[in-house]
């Protein structure tokens, strides 16, 4: 997910700790049915997010000040990836379903 994409909500004062974002990130897996072998934070110039063929993802840290919705966003997305390497219309189709899904419950 290319950081330039769009604007950002103000980003939050305090980091949130790594765990609680990979927990967060185990938890969406586990809601869309998808193992990643490895999550990685790092600093990325160019994206939030990416995904590689072998389940390996990668986040931004600066990911880690962005206030939890954004974070849900890139998480989803990534994720999706595991399941579809595209961002054909079924992809994209998911992406709305799992995150109006989120906002409602």
């Amino acid at each position: 997910m290319d950081k330039i994409r769009r604007d950002l909500p103000q980003p939050l004062e305090e980091l949130i700790p790594a765990r609680i974002f990979k927990s967060e990130v185990l938890a969406w897996a586990r809601r869309i049915g998808v193992e990643p072998k490895e999550i990685h934070i790092r600093s990325m110039a160019r994206k939030w997010a990416s995904c590689s063929s072998n389940g390996r993802l990668t986040f931004d840290a600066d990911l880690l000040k962005q206030p939890a919705s954004f974070r849900r966003e890139v998480i989803v997305h990534e994720l999706l990836h595991m399941k579809l390497p595209n961002h054909s219309k079924l992809f994209k189709s998911l992406l709305r379903t799992y995150l109006a899904e989120a906002d409602v419950g």
